[in-house]
């Protein structure tokens, strides 16, 4: 199983605006040289984040992008879920129903899986880090 680019970089991002000063506004430029990503690739992860209510924007020249409150409470599955969507990592393609067997251990693992990362806080992580300054 992997998870797109835009998973990581949205997870860094998000870390990354968790040590940051929490009423600083941070700049699409300096989010994107940080990670070294364009900042149109960039840009769309992060229209996502803010679509997802985790983030949000200010345009204009002094604009950029901050924590919405509350996002201590921003699992790594929330940001997996804005970035990649809900869809099961796993179908079976035997149309089988429910009943197939193959397709429910699969399904079991993917919810301990989303079970574990729904319980991996941003805010856990944040705390283990210095302040950006």
């Amino acid at each position: 199983m992997k998870f797109s680019k835009a998973t990581n970089y949205a997870l860094h991002t998000m870390l990354f605006l968790a040590v940051s000063p929490q009423n600083k506004l941070i700049g699409v430029q300096q989010l994107a040289e940080r990670q070294q990503v364009s900042t149109t690739y960039l840009s769309k992860i992060l229209t996502k984040l803010v679509k997802a209510g985790m983030i949000e924007s200010t345009s204009g020249a002094s604009g950029g992008y901050r924590l919405k409150r509350n996002w201590e409470e921003v699992s790594f599955l929330d940001v997996i879920h804005a970035i990649e969507g809900t869809a099961s990592l796993f179908e079976c393609g035997m149309n089988h129903g429910p009943e197939c067997l193959i397709q429910q251990v699969m399904l079991s693992a993917e919810q301990k899986m989303e079970e574990h990362l729904r319980n991996q806080k941003l805010s856990d992580l944040a705390k283990q880090m210095p302040v950006v300054q």
